[in-house]
């Protein structure tokens, strides 16, 4: 079951301990600064997309979906800017800057997280589906970047398509950018 919340605590909570074993947000924020910056990254973007009413968790707070609309124009929220501990999300959002949808407006998967030991169970699928199912009815696209294999595996069971060749980040992992067109 799926519950629109506007709980930002529990969200960045539920993203900080699925993240911690993704390949990216161990690079974006190695070990000795993940604790100390996670709920800082987590928390900027749960609270943009709690405003807007695109923030889902489930019923039992163990699985988030951090959903943001972007307009046509492709201009994101004003953001205050990053600090030097987090120059690699900088570097990330440059090298995906031009993947994302131009011209129409679309929903920005940000983060979908569900907690170790709950994964497996169809959670990160509810939270998809529910959202998808809004963008249809809105006929709007959705796009994301995955983060790992197994989340690209995910997601193309949803009826995402990779949009364009992965993006390998300097000395680190790789993400790939993913598109999902509306469906009648």
């Amino acid at each position: 079951m799926v519950i629109e919340t506007v709980d930002v605590d529990t969200a960045v909570h539920v993203l900080t301990r699925a993240f911690a074993d993704d390949p990216v947000a161990r690079w974006l924020l190695p070990e000795e600064r993940y604790g100390a910056w996670a709920a800082r990254v987590f928390g900027r973007v749960v609270q943009a997309s709690a405003e807007h009413g695109k923030l889902a968790v489930t019923a039992g707070g163990t699985a988030v979906a951090v959903w943001l609309r972007r307009p046509a124009d492709g201009q994101a929220v004003e953001e205050e800017p990053l600090p030097p501990e987090l120059a690699r999300l900088a570097t990330v959002q440059e090298l995906t800057a031009d993947r994302h949808p131009a011209g129409e407006p679309y929903l920005y998967l940000a983060f979908l997280g569900v907690v170790p030991g709950e994964r497996g169970r169809g959670l990160g699928g509810d939270l998809l589906r529910h959202r998808l199912d809004r963008a249809d009815a809105e006929d709007l696209p959705a796009y994301l970047e995955a983060s790992s294999a197994r989340s690209r595996e995910l997601y193309l069971r949803y009826g995402f398509r990779d949009a364009g060749d992965p993006i390998p980040l300097p000395d680190g992992p790789v993400v790939r950018p993913m598109r999902r067109n509306p469906r009648p």
